[in-house]
């Protein structure tokens, strides 16, 4: 792929991205919230459970914008078909106030906001998949942000989360085990030139209150920063397990202060944090993420949540957008793996310009194509699960006659009317990809500084 056709392939997507851009201090009618609370006979869930379920939901999105940037539910990437999952389905369904006899429509829609709050699928973001796109470029001349073009030194942090959280199994193991395993294979493969650095957190006490305070102040840089060695590195991996709490800022602080010694001029810094959880030793990450980009060390930096429930990612994600970097979910060994492997593929490409290798710019792509292949794939099999999900809370709201038949024909037309959006909001995207094609790279430009930048000022 040629590196113009690549430009314009980024720049078009980010044109798209900047249009689903967060609002983060306005509200709009997608927002409605569940004000009212009818008690009926069929309803035996306490009145302090009741109070806790119906605050501030998000409301059911009516927009490609709303779709992109939904919360995830409760059961976001949970199986339908699992026996635990629709006991804890109806626990929750109880909690939600009654609909009353012949409800209007408000009340309808009051009703499977609830529903669909429980339901609704974390849907891939095209501004994250553009982050990974100029990441990737790294060192060409398309690369315009100074953090990206190659330096004669190439540093390397991940900030490991050893809170006791990361006890908990995918598969038969544990999240830790499948971290580690990951961190290690991937930084074994890394050039011998850059320098590595392991940090934990939170691997001392336990997560009782009385522990507090020594677990979060538990930070520790276990290894680096050096060159790969094998046996050093599997040492001081081996040293540490999950058990306290996450200080999250704590850690952050400490890689900044770590990195001092590098300046941004004569070298590439990279910080990995992974994590499984929210902050829970009263910092403030992502506000000091902003701290970051105004260093000298400028680093690019990549978040990724592992395993994360909805109020982890809210946070996770604003650490990323606040240091200008990239976040990303997984749920699997193989998810995070890849993401460490667009590193090594930037890495190697530095190896060849350090080492002056033929180093051919105009001739290095990206997996543009099957990236948009893989985004549409994502995307899709979300939307299927999501509309799987909500039409099995009607089904057995049902069938446990917490609503009638009629109110099921009411919220199913709601249902089928949010699968439709989804699905044309999927369209919509590789429509606009596919559409840019015959605009000038300049006239995509001038769009970028009157979207875009209108939209990161809000």
């Amino acid at each position: 792929m040629s590196k113009r056709l690549l430009l314009l392939l980024f720049i078009a997507l980010l044109v798209l991205a900047g249009c689903y851009e967060k609002s983060k201090n306005t509200t709009s009618e997608d927002e409605k919230v569940i004000t009212e609370k009818n008690v009926s006979e069929k309803d035996d869930t306490s009145d302090a459970e009741k109070e806790e379920s119906i605050e501030d939901l998000p409301g059911v999105p009516s927009t490609t914008e709303g779709v992109v940037n939904q919360p995830p539910g409760l059961f976001a990437g949970m199986y339908v078909e699992e026996d635990p999952w629709t006991a804890k389905m109806l626990k929750e369904m109880k909690k939600a106030p009654a609909l009353p006899d012949n409800p209007s429509d408000e009340e309808y829609d009051q009703y499977f906001t609830y529903i669909y709050s429980l339901a609704s699928e974390d849907f891939p973001d095209p501004q994250e998949l553009i982050k990974k796109w100029e990441y990737a470029i790294s060192g060409t001349p398309d690369a315009t942000d100074d953090r990206f073009q190659f330096k004669d030194n190439y540093n390397i942090e991940i900030i490991l989360d050893s809170s006791g959280s990361m006890n908990n199994t995918v598969n038969g193991r544990t999240q830790m085990d499948l971290a580690k395993e990951t961190i290690n294979n991937f930084l074994a493969s890394v050039p011998d030139k850059a320098n590595v650095s392991l940090r934990v957190y939170g691997h001392k006490g336990s997560g009782s209150d009385s522990d507090k305070k020594l677990s979060c102040s538990s930070i520790e840089q276990v290894y680096g920063f050096d060159t790969y060695k094998k046996e050093e590195f599997d040492q001081a991996l081996n040293q540490f397990n999950p058990s306290g709490w996450t200080p999250i800022e704590g850690a952050l602080k400490a890689s900044k202060e770590a990195f001092s010694k590098y300046n941004a001029k004569n070298n590439t810094n990279l910080i990995y944090l992974v994590s499984d959880g929210i902050e829970t030793c009263d910092g403030n990450p992502a506000e000091f993420a902003k701290t970051l980009q105004d260093s000298e060390i400028k680093p690019i930096v990549n978040v990724i949540g592992f395993n994360v429930n909805g109020e982890a990612q809210k946070q996770l994600k604003a650490v990323a957008a606040n240091s200008d970097g990239v976040y990303t979910t997984v749920t699997s060994a193989e998810q995070l793996e890849n993401e460490f492997n667009r590193t090594q593929e930037v890495l190697e490409s530095w190896n060849q310009w350090k080492e002056d290798a033929l180093y051919d710019l105009d001739g290095k792509s990206t997996d543009v194509f099957f990236d948009i292949r893989d985004f549409s794939i994502n995307y899709d099999q979300k939307a299927r699960a999501q509309d799987n999900r909500v039409w099995k809370i009607i089904q057995i709201s049902t069938l446990e006659n917490l609503i009638t038949n009629e109110e099921e024909k009411e919220l199913t037309k709601r249902r089928k009317g949010i699968e439709q959006l989804v699905d044309e909001s999927l369209s919509k995207i590789e429509s606009d990809l596919k559409n840019t094609g015959d605009k000038k790279i300049e006239e995509i430009a001038k769009e970028i500084n009157e979207k875009y930048d209108s939209n990161v000022k809000e």
